[in-house]
């Protein structure tokens, strides 16, 4: 099968390979990447989101991609920058969009505030209706995590209280998730 990609001005989102996963963890497993999804992973939590990532893609021929940066403002192409993409919501059973595409992304720190994460989820937005026929697209987050449902906002999500719920797998503050939504219609309506 060959491997999945899709290539925006400055970036390519793709498979993972075995070998992303070092340099992956080693980027983002820090504390200010971190802090709003649970703190630093253990070597099982490691484990378990690989497993998790590799089996969206595998089940249903989606997951968070990798982020790479082409060639730009002098950089070195490939650079891995992070994940983005689309996975079918794993949420507990208390949670309410269990099933339904969600979209999601964690970028290096050195990578915040480029207009990466949008540039990639726009292009992840774009396949979720588009490739893998979406009606509505989900985003999922923590209301202390301002970054993150703003991000959400500038490209059209729109906030969905009854929606929220607690992950109790999660202590305070990762456990009150708050979640955001964005329609095919809407997105062909006012896509950024």
């Amino acid at each position: 099968m060959a491997e999945f990609r899709l290539d925006t001005e400055r970036l390519i989102l793709r498979d993972w390979r075995a070998e992303d996963w070092p340099r992956f963890w080693a980027l983002t497993n820090t504390p200010a990447v971190m802090r709003w999804l649970g703190g630093l992973a253990d070597e099982e939590t490691m484990r378990a989101a690989r497993e998790r990532v590799e089996g969206y893609a595998r089940d249903h021929g989606h997951t968070f991609w990798v982020v790479e940066r082409k060639a730009d403002g002098g950089h070195l192409s490939g650079e891995m920058l992070g994940f983005c993409g689309l996975k079918r919501a794993s949420a507990p059973p208390n949670g309410t969009i269990e099933g339904e595409f969600e979209i999601g992304w964690r970028l290096r720190e050195d990578a915040w505030g480029k207009g990466y994460a949008k540039e990639a989820a726009i292009a992840s937005l774009d396949a979720a209706f588009a490739q893998f026929g979406a009606e509505t697209v989900y985003a999922i987050t923590i209301a202390e995590n301002t970054d993150s449902w703003g991000l959400m906002k500038r490209f059209g999500m729109e906030r969905r209280v009854d929606l929220d719920y607690v992950d109790t797998r999660f202590e305070k503050p990762w456990c009150d998730t708050i979640v955001y939504a964005i329609t095919r219609q809407q997105w062909e309506e006012n896509r950024p």
